[in-house]
């Protein structure tokens, strides 16, 4: 409640964002009202394939228009543009608004391949528009504090990580299972989400080998036009670090999810959780020796923080930022797991 006040303060001191929406399903809409609880934007404009989806997105936003699609959304001298499209179109719309002058936040993955996503971070560049991506879990407090002791050094020599993302449910998309259209299975699809947290609480070093295994109803994924359901992949960094990722679609799991980071240091460790199951609930504990010291416990409504965070900085005037680099090198590491898998004797 204290940081939607916060907000809704902060907005008070600047003109409303004019705000378009392009795809508003339930991650659309969600994204939607966060960004417009905070009282910092209105929704000028909605575009959705189904007339229902539009239809339910309006509810929050009466007074917005239903548009035809993304160039008509443009028309509408937006200040920026939330994207919660299918995959394959990331990319190439967040490039069209972008060389538009309008700024965009995108879901992820923010293209389907490295070289998609810097096609994307090269318009922000070229337009000096303001990018964003929905990585949301940076903007839990318990990953947030974590990051902050690891760069404190309080956990001493990071040297190891193991991070999890396993969904009993697995996509309801069809378009999921085309890697045409998705770019790849469990990997870009919640995988991404770990490579972005293992490189960003440790600041980007570079990842100097990878190893994969990906894998389809439980053998090895031979045909590199499939998708995979199972991924387990080993960075190793530049200093030396070993990082473990692994992800699944609908995983014998025994609950909804299984999701988690844990970081190894040589004074202590770090974990980050799902409490029974949860996709929501998380806890965040200090681990020293066989001693716990709980960080952060739930509830935390941390969803929709990452585009609040962006309508923000835009409301404030920023521009093209050079953190968007960080999205190349997720992509990166993205790509190199799925090649690594292929290269596999």
């Amino acid at each position: 409640m204290n940081e939607l006040m916060s907000a809704k303060k902060a907005a008070s001191a600047v003109r409303p964002l004019k705000l378009g929406f392009l795809g508003v399903g339930w991650i659309g809409r969600h994204r939607m009202k966060a960004i417009l609880d905070s009282g910092m934007a209105e929704a000028v404009a909605i575009a959705d394939p189904s007339a229902e989806m539009a239809r339910e997105a309006r509810m929050l936003a009466p007074d917005a228009r239903i548009a035809a699609g993304l160039d008509e959304l443009l028309d509408q001298r937006l200040d920026g543009i939330v994207i919660a499209t299918p995959s394959a179109a990331h990319a190439r719309q967040s490039i069209r608004a972008l060389e538009a002058g309008v700024a965009v936040f995108c879901q992820k993955p923010l293209g389907r391949t490295a070289s998609e996503v810097k096609a994307v971070v090269d318009a922000s560049r070229t337009a000096d528009r303001l990018l964003g991506v929905d990585l949301s879990y940076r903007h839990t407090q318990g990953l947030q504090q974590i990051r902050d002791i690891i760069r404190a050094t309080g956990l001493g020599k990071v040297f190891a990580a193991d991070l999890t993302f396993h969904n009993a449910y697995g996509p309801d998309k069809t378009w999921f299972y085309d890697k045409t259209l998705s770019g790849g299975g469990c990997v870009i699809d919640l995988g991404v989400h770990l490579v972005d947290l293992a490189l960003w609480c440790l600041d980007f070093p570079s990842v100097v080998t990878v190893t994969s295994e990906l894998r389809s109803g439980g053998e090895r994924l031979e045909d590199s036009s499939g998708v995979e359901d199972f991924a387990s992949a080993t960075l190793t960094l530049a200093g030396g670090e070993i990082i473990r990722l692994t992800c699944s679609w609908r995983l014998q799991a025994g609950c909804d999810a299984v999701i988690g980071a844990e970081f190894f240091g040589t004074k202590g460790g770090a974990s980050f959780r799902n409490v029974d199951g949860s996709f929501y609930d998380f806890t965040a504990e200090r681990l020293s020796g066989t001693s716990r010291e709980t960080l952060t416990l739930p509830p935390e409504d941390w969803g929709g923080r990452a585009a609040v965070d962006w309508a923000r900085q835009l409301a404030h005037g920023q521009r093209h930022d050079v953190a968007c680099e960080e999205f190349i090198a997720v992509a990166e590491v993205v790509d190199r797991i799925y090649r690594a898998s292929s290269d596999r004797p």
